[in-house]
């Protein structure tokens, strides 16, 4: 008798999921693939944050200050997010020695689960996490992945929701417009 209650409470949370996941999905979805574009945003300072990564290391958004950061939130269950990491590899490693830093915070999942998406795929870029959700709230993100790009001065100028090719030649180049400013 119990267990009854409990399957319909466990397929009831499993419907809400499915809805919010498509729900979260549809404005990635809908975003185009071409041009790769980054809209103006905000223009107020980014909220600082104190995240370990998966090597345990603390990481702090003024780590950064100097830098152009392109902060990532993602989750290894996102099909988009999926898509586009390989994209922020790419650009990760072309901007190397560049005063750009490519930084994903990964959204309510552990170790094991980030390090098993890494097998499949492989980044070099440091990879935080915020298990408990409180990071994602400070910043407006509507659905995964959302990535803000943050200036040297730590000021939120763009924010992207959906997927980019992050290494498109376009995109490369306003991150290295920020420097110059």
């Amino acid at each position: 008798m119990c267990q009854r209650p409990a399957r319909i409470i466990l397929n009831a949370l499993l419907v809400h999921c499915v809805l919010l996941s498509a729900i979260l999905t549809t404005p990635v979805l809908a975003q185009p693939s071409t041009p790769q574009t980054l809209p103006a945003f905000l223009g107020k300072p980014a909220p600082e944050f104190t995240l370990p990564d998966t090597e345990g290391r603390t990481h702090q958004l003024s780590d950064y200050r100097g830098k152009v950061v392109v902060l990532n939130f993602w989750a290894t269950w996102c099909p988009p997010c999926r898509e586009e990491m390989p994209a922020m590899e790419r650009l990760h490693q072309r901007v190397g020695d560049e005063a750009i830093a490519v930084v994903a915070i990964n959204v309510g999942e552990d170790e094991d689960t980030i390090f098993r998406f890494t097998g499949d795929y492989p980044v070099t870029f440091p990879l935080l996490m915020d298990r408990e959700g409180r990071i994602v709230e400070e910043y407006p993100v509507i659905g995964l992945p959302t990535t803000y790009i943050i200036d040297p001065a730590g000021i939120i100028r763009h924010r992207a929701v959906g997927t980019r090719e992050w290494d498109a030649p376009e995109l490369v180049e306003e991150l290295r417009a920020l420097l110059r400013e």
